[in-house]
């Protein structure tokens, strides 16, 4: 079976119910979701091997998050348990013309404070056939973005492959340093980018006219980069948005099929279903497939409540054939 290792905080999500506004509803409802975990969960809910690196606190939240990444199918067992508070997303789902909203209050968390100096990296990459990381994390503190450079260090050193989505967020970057100071770094040792051109320029601090320009850039710049991928997001409204994706070689592309989903359910963590499906299908099957499988994964994601999608391999793979599209199943 393959093993695959993620790393990235776990976050308390709290929402209004349905499409209400923040406070117009006197409950929020509650759940835990983390970009890099809902990955590492779609992966094992097909059947793989997943363990997840992060740090929770040392208390009965802490021990629910555990537990909830435990029911997902997700090794929990070098996570440790710290002094601190748990990283907490508020989230308003938007409707039709109506864009959803996140605000943030995981500044100072647990995860955050995190340096992961005892951790045993022999014990964590022990049988693993990849790595995944978003750029998330290392815009996270100075202690996030040196976990980040040491795991993709003791990955690379083992001969793991590496997967990062780039990221970039503006309004996560605060403890001093700029994402060009660290991020080059961290993209030397990875051989999978989900990026777009947005993501190459302030990553690295360049000026990019298009995407076929980054892509060039990237290969040439980046000597261990196998695959760059990129998805296209079309946005009708909150409710209707269109989604395919292209994945690149250095002198080949291929390209998904595009979907119009005009009555989505939640868009969070679509992005993280699509990368589930990206490096399960780059394990399992030719480029043009992985792709495909990978847009069908992020696809279904848009229908399903919640950060972490929760569907069957043979559901991504008749959606990806095109088989049994919205029928009943009987």
């Amino acid at each position: 079976m393959k093993k695959i290792i993620t790393l990235g905080e776990v976050m308390l999500r709290l929402s209004p119910p349905g499409n209400q506004r923040f406070f117009q509803s006197h409950s929020l409802d509650v759940e835990f979701g983390g970009s890099e975990a809902n990955v590492g969960a779609a992966m094992a809910y097909w059947g793989l091997n997943v363990a997840h690196l992060t740090a929770f606190p040392d208390s009965e939240i802490g021990w629910a998050a555990a537990g909830q990444l435990r029911k997902n199918g997700i090794d929990t067992q070098f996570i440790p348990f710290i002094p601190g508070r748990i990283g907490i997303y508020f989230l308003e789902n938007g409707a039709m013309q109506r864009s959803s909203q996140v605000i943030y209050d995981r500044a100072g968390s647990a995860f955050a404070n995190f340096d992961g100096k005892d951790l045993n990296w022999d014990a964590i990459f022990d049988g693993a056939s990849w790595f995944h990381w978003s750029g998330i994390t290392p815009a996270l503190s100075k202690e996030c973005a040196e976990l980040t450079l040491t795991s993709l260090r003791e990955a690379t050193k083992r001969g793991v492959t590496v997967s990062g989505d780039l990221n970039y967020r503006s309004n996560l970057w605060k403890f001093g340093k700029e994402p060009h100071e660290i991020m080059p770094q961290l993209m030397e040792l990875t051989n999978v980018f989900i990026a777009g051109t947005r993501d190459f320029k302030q990553c690295l601090n360049v000026e990019i006219k298009n995407f076929e320009a980054a892509r060039e850039m990237a290969f040439n710049r980046f000597p261990d980069l196998q695959y760059i991928v990129k998805t296209d997001r079309i946005s009708q409204s909150s409710s209707h948005n269109t989604l395919s994706a292209v994945l690149y070689e250095e002198k080949n592309s291929h390209s998904s099929k595009s979907y119009d989903m005009t009555h989505i359910v939640d868009r969070v963590g679509t992005g993280d279903a699509f990368a589930g499906g990206l490096i399960y299908g780059l394990l399992h099957m030719e480029p043009k497939e992985a792709i495909e499988f990978a847009m069908a994964a992020g696809a279904i994601k848009h229908s399903v409540p919640g950060d972490v999608l929760l569907c069957s391999l043979q559901e991504v793979i008749d959606l990806a054939s095109g088989e049994a599209v919205g029928k009943i199943k009987r």
